[in-house]
């Protein structure tokens, strides 16, 4: 999975919990729960969700490193990469 298609994936878990987020308006390195008017249970319904759709583990250490798009899409890309990488071996 490239990085595109991870923000893709991310995106589409992002609308199964406010569908009425105009995903092309968000801004990917800008705090996404302000941007999309995310409560915190709501924030926790996306990253369980994250955790659904892409079988990552996300610590409650972590949440804090989970800002914007683009830290999630990094933070995801890279622990789906490395369990793939570690499949082929």
């Amino acid at each position: 999975m490239t990085t595109d298609e991870t923000r893709e994936q991310l995106l589409s878990a992002l609308l199964d919990i406010a569908p009425e987020v105009d995903t092309d308006a968000i801004d990917d390195h800008a705090p996404l729960r302000r941007q999309v008017d995310l409560d915190s249970m709501d924030w926790l319904r996306f990253l369980r969700g994250v955790h659904q759709r892409f079988g990552v583990d996300i610590p409650e250490a972590d949440y804090d490193k989970l800002q914007s798009l683009a830290d999630l899409v990094g933070y995801v890309f890279s622990r789906t990469e490395l369990r793939s990488r570690s499949s082929f071996s």
